[in-house]
This record gives structure tokens, sequence and C-alpha cells, in this order.
């Protein structure tokens, strides 16, 4: 007998990415950062007291809310702490849409969008997004036209790793009728020639809420640390009310505090993907792979169908030689692999075994 909602009978659950036992894989399948955490980071866990661990956390996360309303200019009210920004995305839906009210979603994107608004019990409204990654001009209208309260946009995209200027991000706030959740989970590793800047927006659209996470760009994707960003109007019932009681553990807080306040260490970890993401980029390109243009630490590259089988079979046989990285048998995706930005050790190493399947 099953005791499953009928909801969660029917759904699939998410697939995370392959987490290899073997400590000498050359791991770029899940978007981690190749650099370790802040030596600030290690200090701040060597230095935590025992009774950070026998006392419950602060309820609120007021040291890290402070922290991160400096570091963005903004107003500790306006920020929320979350364990991982996967959990800011499940009390966006849990918070701003009707259980049976639809969820929206660009297509294709994180996968775990249409999890978690199968979980609530949502339909999944889902946009294709144009040739160039981006959505297309009757994006917004078609899903006020279908009454969604809530739209997930990642941006950098993944898993093409295309940008959205802050210009098309304020039209689409404006247009939409609900709030639009804008996922800057990789936005570290943004060339910061572009200026690229989306919570100045917040002051003007209300209804804009901006996923952060400290998974990627500070090396801490072992803590499980996120963060919303936004008006108080969007913060406010869900650090009251629909976020968990302490959700945020006392370690990963202090973590979390000591890395962002380390901002010289984190911008030369992202300088470092950048400058690799370039490389990879371009040493791909000469095997035949083409890559989208990327501002993520990660690329997707296009596997021509007479590379060695395709992507399919340059997936498998990378596997077979320790090397992981990511395929999605869907449309749109199933010519290409991601590929995240590794150490340039890492890379190389990719890149000889590539170089081996094309003689």
């Amino acid at each position: 007998m099953s005791y499953e909602r009928d909801n969660i009978r029917r759904m699939a659950g998410y697939t995370p990415g392959e987490q290899p036992q073997n400590p000498d894989a050359v791991k770029l399948n899940t978007n981690e950062n190749p650099y370790p955490p802040s030596p600030a980071v290690m200090r701040a866990l060597a230095e935590t007291p025992a009774d950070a661990l026998r006392r419950y956390p602060s309820p609120t996360s007021a040291a890290f809310r402070r922290a991160a309303a400096r570091q963005h200019g903004v107003e500790p009210e306006q920020i929320v702490a979350t364990n991982g920004g996967d959990e800011l995305l499940r009390l966006a839906i849990t918070t701003f849409v009707n259980p049976g009210s639809p969820v929206g979603v660009a297509e294709p994107s994180y996968s775990l969008y249409p999890v978690l608004a199968g979980i609530h019990g949502s339909p999944v409204v889902r946009v294709a997004l144009g040739e160039d990654w981006r959505p297309t001009p009757d994006f917004a209208e078609r899903m006020n036209r279908e009454r969604v309260p809530l739209t997930f946009l990642v941006n950098p995209h993944a898993p093409s790793g295309t940008l959205l200027d802050p210009d098309a991000i304020a039209t689409l706030a404006r247009s939409l009728a609900g709030v639009l959740v804008i996922d800057e989970a990789y936005v570290d590793f943004v060339d910061p020639s572009h200026g690229h800047d989306v919570i100045a927006l917040i002051r003007r659209h209300d209804n804009l809420l901006i996923l952060r996470t400290l998974s990627k760009g500070y090396s801490l994707a072992g803590i499980r640390f996120g963060y919303g960003i936004g008006a108080p109007g969007l913060i406010e019932p869900i650090a009251a009310k629909t976020r968990d009681s302490y959700s945020v553990d006392a370690v990963a807080e202090r973590l979390a505090v000591a890395a962002l306040e380390d901002q010289a260490y984190a911008t030369s970890t992202w300088e470092a993907v950048r400058g690799e993401r370039a490389r990879l980029a371009s040493r791909l390109e000469g095997l035949g792979l083409s890559c989208a243009a990327s501002e993520s630490n990660f690329l997707l590259a296009r596997v021509p169908e007479g590379f060695a089988g395709g992507a399919s079979a340059v997936y498998r046989y990378l596997r077979d030689q320790g090397i992981f990285v990511r395929y999605f048998d869907q449309p749109r995706l199933r010519e290409s692999l991601r590929i995240t930005v590794g150490t340039p050790e890492q890379n190389d190493t990719l890149l000889r075994a590539l170089a081996r399947m094309n003689r």
C-alpha cells in the first residue's frame, strides 16, 4: 500500500549530478568552485566554540543578514538566509503560490524548479527560450496569460551560461503580474567589465526576488548556505512565516559571514575561473566542440555527431576515464555536454582525453 499523496506518486524526483567516490576523479559535473574556501573560513571553522554546537543558532541569522546587507548596499530586512539556495526556491513557492496554481519556468533550465512545483501540487508553465538562450519577447505575456503567480529564471542561464542584462530583467519584472525570482547562483563569475547589477532593481520592482548562494562563488557547497534579496514585502513573510525554525545552523552561518567578508580572496578565485573559462572554451573550439558564450563557471559544449559518436558516447567514455561531466538527455541539450571549469590541471586532463578520442 502506498501512503504518498497523489501528486507525489505521479512525479519524478530531482536527479543530482554524480558524486564520484574516487578521490582522483576529475569532477567537472556539478559546477563547484575548483579552488578551496578562503583561509578566513577555515580559521572561523577551527575557532568555532563548543557552545556554538550545544545551543540553537540565531533564529534569524542576524549576523549574516547584517554582513550581506553591508556587502550589497541594502538593509538587513531585505535579506533572508536559507539552507542553500534550493530552500529559497521552495520557500518562494510555499509563500507566493496557492496549491494548484501554476509555476512558470524557462525551458531548458534548472531541473529542480518543476520538481518543487510538483511537490507543491502546482502545474508547470514552460516557455521555451530563444535560440540565443534568452527569453523571447512574449515570455511575460505567456506567463500572465496562464495566470502564473511565480516565475523562475536563472541568470546567468543554466546550462548555457548566457547572461541576461539588467534592462531585460527590469522589463520582465515590470511586465509580469506575479513574483519574478532571479536565480543568481552563478553571478559571481560574470566578467566585471559588464557592470552587471540586478540588486539595484529591487528598489524599483517590489516583485523581484534575487537568489544568491555561497555554494559556487565562495567554495562552500558543502555547508548549504544561500540567501534571498528583495523588497521587505517579499522577504518578511518568508523570514517570519514560512521559513523553517533554525534552518541555518550556527557553524554554517559563521563560515558564511567569514566568506562574505573576505572579498579579496573570493574575487581572486572568480578571476582564475574566468581565465580558465576562456582558455578551455578556446581549446574545445579547436577540437571542434563549439561553446555557448558563458558568463558562468561552466561551458555548454556542442559535440558534433561525427566526434567519437556524439555527446552521449563522449560522456560515457570520459566517465570510464574517471572524468565526470554532465549530459542531459532532453530536447536542445542531447548534442551537448555541460563542463564545469576546473583547475588548469583538471581542464588539461579533460582536453587530453578529448584529443585522444578525436584522433
